[in-house]
């Protein structure tokens, strides 16, 4: 199928020069918020998990994410001296923790570019929870460095990778990622991440309608029983870059349908609170979830808001802490960091920005346009998804 031929505009505003400082009461006496293993934000929300972007570079050009249009050969990059070390992106992720994180996950741009990844790996291996619990320590990836980084990753103490793969398809997957890249790769390397026991395996497919929406089926019908789980996702409002349109949106719903019309499926429970995904498990003869045959996931990112259970808080490979996906300005912790602030500030920091958190963006999302569903041009100043990852 081809591509939306309706011309787009594409704006770009550069999300790393909009910074906060972070809260001036962090640092007062009186105020000074110390890790208890928990904060809550203005809505009662806990925070529970951190993304952290370690490469604003990517070898794909996605559509969605990193258009050519933007992303050409004249691009400039964050130098290497505004990127967060290994050291200082461990220093701030042990204050997370110490407030409540359970769960990193590594992002980018695509995080396997960023030179000796495996040393960070083992630094955030290394931590614990206040309650002596390893993190659930994980990375998302595009897959097409992953057979050959999938065992060191390992051996340093990742746990599990998620790989972005939009369709089996060659020809299809190609036009997606606009760098000729080809589905063999990414799928060896999903074996090679198995093989090296990282798990278990899920794979993300952004389905855009008229582009890739016919691909539903053959990946359903691909990592149905191969132990991979398979998580659909809308095609999102992020940032300004990708020409985003509600047209192109195919709700999750529509997903489930055209699965449970080859394959039965049934309705799993969560796993724990604040999942983004909903579950559903392909059914055996008996009519019941069958284990053994796996299941998918559907994550409705504008068709139905999960801001109320939301734990994330998102770190940019330059220390910027944001507090949503849409959100429009970060908080510099790095100059914290190099200012050589002692450990009780800095956390102090941290839990001001959370507890003053109230980002639902996509709970708005809805009358922001009643329309179409998109926001309004308050989208021009959002961060971009390949900054801070999704």
């Amino acid at each position: 199928m081809a591509e939306n031929s309706t011309p787009r505009i594409v704006q770009l505003v550069d999300q790393r020069t909009r910074r906060l400082p972070a809260p001036p009461a962090a640092f007062s006496a009186g105020t000074r918020l110390l890790p208890k293993g928990h904060l809550q934000d203005t809505l009662h929300r806990p925070l529970h998990d951190l993304r952290i972007s370690v490469t604003d570079r990517c070898n794909f050009r996605c559509s969605y994410c990193m258009p050519k249009e933007v992303f050409d050969k004249d691009y400039v990059y964050l130098p290497q001296s505004d990127l967060l070390s290994f050291e200082e992106i461990t220093r701030i992720a042990t204050q997370f923790v110490a407030h409540g994180v359970e769960k990193i996950r590594l992002t980018g741009g695509e995080p396997l570019l960023r030179k000796n990844l495996e040393v960070l790996v083992a630094q955030l291996a290394a931590l614990r929870t206040p309650q002596g619990k390893p993190l659930d320590l994980t990375l998302t990836t595009n897959g097409a460095l992953l057979a050959r980084k999938a065992a060191s990753l390992r051996a340093a103490g990742l746990q599990r990778v998620t790989v972005s793969l939009d369709g089996l398809d060659d020809a299809v997957f190609k036009r997606m990622n606009d760098v000729d890249f080809p589905v063999s790769d990414v799928l060896e390397g999903i074996t090679a991440a198995q093989a090296a026991g990282l798990g278990p395996i899920k794979v993300n497919m952004v389905v855009k309608r008229g582009t890739n929406d016919h691909e539903i089926l053959p990946m359903a019908r691909h990592f149905r029983g191969s132990g991979v789980v398979l998580r659909f996702i809308e095609y999102m409002d992020v940032g300004a870059t990708n020409g985003w349109r509600m047209d192109d949106v195919l709700p999750s719903s529509a997903v489930v349908a055209r699965i449970q019309s080859a394959m039965p499926l049934v309705a799993l429970q969560a796993v724990q609170a604040g999942e983004t995904a909903q579950r559903w498990g392909y059914a055996g003869t008996d009519g019941q979830h069958d284990p053994r045959l796996g299941e998918i996931g559907v994550i409705s990112s504008v068709t139905q808001a999960f801001c109320g259970d939301c734990s994330r808080a998102r770190l940019s490979t330059e220390g910027q802490l944001y507090l949503c996906l849409f959100a429009s300005q970060g908080y510099d912790l790095r100059s914290l960091v190099r200012a050589k602030t002692d450990d009780a500030d800095l956390a102090s920091a941290i839990a001001h920005i959370w507890q003053g958190r109230s980002d639902r963006y996509s709970a708005l999302r809805a009358t922001l346009a009643p329309e179409t569903g998109a926001a309004t041009s308050s989208a021009a100043k959002r961060v971009e998804m390949s900054y801070i990852g999704g």
